[in-house]
């Protein structure tokens, strides 16, 4: 299987009406203001794709700890799609050259005031990684077919300021993938059909 040409078909037939019934923080009640971000969705190009992952710094301000895309804040002169090959260079050491690109998708706004901005991707499966020490504790490769299984996917409640709130958890190998990492996978499921086979 060509995975670019069938994710391109896939991206495009996803894409080509309003996307269906979204997963969003209820918690940007309030927020006024957003910062544009993007991350990059980057799956390795191998017969069993893999999807590739970070944990943030615990001495992140933001989220430490967390699994999270390679991404961030958006300089002003970029594109969603420059910001994400940045970003994903400036943690991982990944070569924009080396990155094919099938689109981006919907805006997921965050109670810390992003607006981010998924960019889906393929890369090399042997693609050299080179992680940042200090934005990137530790990198991994999850298969893409295991996020995809409804079976993996865990609606979870936790209390945040006195309401009870709904989030996505997906384990695998002791990694624990939720919070806005979750809530993005989850949309790009429902906006996309990701049949593999």
């Amino acid at each position: 299987m060509n995975l670019i040409a069938h994710l391109t078909r896939l991206y495009a037939e996803g894409h080509a009406n309003p996307a269906p019934g979204v997963w969003e923080d209820p918690r940007i009640e309030g927020v006024t203001t957003f910062k544009p971000a993007s991350v990059l969705v980057a799956i390795t190009d191998r017969p069993e794709p893999g999807l590739l992952l970070i944990h943030r710094p615990d001495t992140m301000r933001s989220h430490p700890g967390q699994v999270a895309f390679p991404g961030g804040r958006r300089d002003p002169d970029e594109d969603v799609i420059a910001a994400a090959l940045r970003e994903a260079h400036e943690e991982l050491g990944i070569d924009p050259a080396q990155v094919s690109i099938i689109g981006a998708s919907d805006i997921y706004r965050t109670s810390t005031g992003y607006e981010i901005t998924p960019v889906i991707a393929v890369v090399p499966a042997d693609i050299a990684i080179t992680p940042c020490p200090t934005e990137v504790a530790a990198w991994f490769e999850v298969p893409l077919a295991h996020v995809l299984d409804p079976a993996n996917r865990t609606l979870r409640t936790m209390e945040h300021d006195g309401r009870q709130l709904q989030f996505i958890e997906i384990m695998w190998q002791g990694h624990r993938i939720w919070g806005v990492t979750g809530a993005i996978l989850t949309r790009l499921i429902r906006r996309m059909d990701w049949t593999l086979a």
